[in-house]
C-alpha cells in the first residue's frame, strides 16, 4: 500500500487520521507523515493496511488503484 492509497482508502471509508490511528494502534502523526510521503517502518505500513483491509470493503490493485465498496 502506497501513501496515496492509504489516504484514498481512509477517505473512502470516511475515517479521520485519528480513527485510522486508533484502529491500527499507532499515532495520528505517524499516519499523517506516511500519507505525505514520509518514511514509515514496514511494520507500521502493514498495520495501517491490515486495519483498512479488516473492513472487508477495500481492495488495492497495483500502486494507484483503491476500490472501496459501500
Amino acid at each position: 500500500m502506497t501513501p496515496k492509497q492509504c489516504k484514498m482508502a481512509r477517505a473512502g471509508l470516511g475515517w479521520t487520521v485519528s480513527e485510522l490511528a486508533q484502529r491500527a494502534g499507532t499515532r495520528p502523526a505517524t499516519i499523517s507523515n506516511f500519507e505525505r510521503g514520509g518514511t514509515a517502518l514496514t511494520t507500521t505500513a502493514e498495520l495501517l493496511k491490515k486495519a483498512i483491509l479488516s473492513t472487508g470493503r477495500v481492495t488495492f490493485n497495483g500502486e494507484n488503484c483503491v476500490c472501496v465498496e459501500e
